[in-house]
């Protein structure tokens, strides 16, 4: 069973027991709440093909007195929450991924989200958002490997550019023909931070025009400016590109302070997780500099084009996010299974390449036999 946690969301006593009175629950409405929770870990920061945020929202005004906390929401979970009369449950993985055409009873997924409106609980799902923040959980897992420093595998930018707009466009035109341009460019809509500066291009004394535009604009300035010849060849685009948000990102690459061996780490990363056991796949008689971390796989290197997920949850025993998937269905999960569906996986990856590395050669192939003998 995912581990599930109820938090009570309560204020200070402040003098309350003094006066011999039981202390009053807190009710915070759920989208101040909801706020709160995108304010500490920005759904912008989640990875485009997740799914976070707000999934379920009970018809308002809804209050929240207690939070239930849990990994997976399974339907035992949510009968758990049920009894606990939680009213909102804050699930790390996303119970919704594809879209649902219909709400029923017949999938187990449905039957969350009946169950959750039923009982007027709202889920919200953090998953990669809580990934990337630099006091989450990727950072996390790096104090389990001891002495080293850090930096994101994948850096995340900033939620948008300093400047308005996607493109800056510059360009130097004469007094004969600044006024016409100016006067055209004024009226293409998302075009902002318009200025001109005197300038001097060979010799002559001319106008440089700087202005910020969205990427629909872009085309409408290019295709003004192409008009002449003279301001075409003189315009210069620049990509306005976000900033990369300092220590977040997803995944941390980790640079140890020295090299340790693979015992070693184990040894530590067992004790921060505080698990009797971890499974690692990695090469022999290696020692580690550099360790890669990554939350769905709480000891995991990132491999170049697949990944294989071997979690370890609270009581020891391997699971991953498949089994949590088969388990609703009513299907058993062995590790023997799971490796044939991995190595299966890979082997069809394989034979893929292969096919389209052999089509390429016989089109090779094909094209010098043609040549050679003059064959339409």
């Amino acid at each position: 069973m995912p581990l599930s946690v109820p938090l009570l969301l309560r204020p200070p006593l402040h003098r309350v027991r003094a006066l011999g009175r039981p202390p009053v629950r807190a009710l915070m409405n759920l989208r101040e709440l909801v706020s709160a929770l995108n304010d500490f870990a920005s759904p912008a920061l989640a990875e485009s093909w997740d799914n976070v945020g707000l999934l379920v929202e009970p018809s308002p005004p809804h209050t929240v007195n207690t939070l239930f906390l849990t990994n997976d929401l399974t339907e035992e979970v949510m009968e758990e929450a049920v009894q606990r009369k939680a009213d909102l449950v804050l699930s790390y993985h996303p119970p919704i991924f594809a879209p649902l055409k219909r709400i029923t009873w017949k999938t187990w997924k449905e039957r969350l989200v009946v169950r959750a409106l039923e009982n007027r609980i709202g889920i919200y799902s953090p998953h990669t958002a809580y990934d990337a923040i630099p006091h989450g959980v990727n950072n996390w897992l790096t104090k389990g490997l001891g002495t080293c420093t850090s930096v994101p595998l994948h850096p995340s930018p900033a939620p948008s550019s300093p400047a308005e707009g996607t493109h800056r466009v510059e360009f130097c035109a004469d007094a004969e023909h600044l006024d016409a341009v100016l006067s055209k460019i004024k009226d293409i809509p998302e075009i902002s931070c318009l200025t001109t500066l005197p300038a001097r291009v060979e010799g002559e004394e001319q106008t440089r025009v700087s202005l910020n535009c969205s990427q629909k604009a872009l085309l409408e300035v290019v295709a003004l400016l192409s008009q002449n010849s003279l301001l075409y060849h003189k315009t210069e685009i620049l990509l306005l590109q976000k900033p990369l948000l300092p220590h977040t990102g997803m995944g941390r690459l980790c640079t140890l302070s020295e090299p340790v061996s693979l015992s070693d780490i184990i040894e530590r990363v067992k004790g921060h997780l505080q698990l009797p056991h971890v499974r690692v796949a990695v090469g022999a008689g290696r020692t580690l500099g550099k360790w890669a971390c990554e939350p769905e796989c709480l000891l995991g290197l990132a491999l170049q084009e697949h990944r294989e997920h071997e979690c370890v949850n609270s009581t020891g025993k391997h699971c991953c996010p498949y089994q949590v998937y088969l388990q609703e269905l009513g299907s058993t999960v062995k590790k023997q299974h799971l490796r044939i569906y991995i190595h299966v996986k890979s082997l069809i990856c394989i034979l893929i390449r292969i096919y389209s590395t052999l089509a390429d050669v016989v089109k090779k192939r094909q094209n010098k036999l043609k040549e050679r003998y003059n064959i339409l």
